[in-house]
């Protein structure tokens, strides 16, 4: 399977920008459980760092979609198409675990 390079810059920087985010409140986190502090002030912080992820994931899906998946369904190579979507369907069941 070859991998593509296509993530518009735009998108990619808000992606970035997501990633950095979690990146940063989990040190955060991090630091607030050495200190123990108090129990839900973590959750909720770790929580945040969810919502930033399933955020990002769902950007890098759409563009995926709208980028590769796109191609390889304009190619109307069967095999290549399958592999999209059987990729596709392995992302989205370890999105949903």
């Amino acid at each position: 399977m070859s991998i593509q390079k296509a993530m518009p810059t735009g998108r990619q920087e808000k992606t970035l920008i997501g990633f950095k985010k979690a990146q940063s409140l989990i040190v955060k986190i991090t630091e607030m459980v050495k200190a123990n502090e108090y129990c839900i002030n973590i959750m909720q912080q770790n929580l945040a760092v969810i919502g930033l992820l399933k955020s990002a994931h769902q950007q890098l899906m759409e563009n995926h979609l709208n980028t590769c998946f796109k191609k390889a369904m304009k190619t109307r190579n069967e095999k290549r198409i399958q592999e999209m979507i059987d990729e596709i369907l392995k992302v989205t069941k370890l999105f949903n675990k």
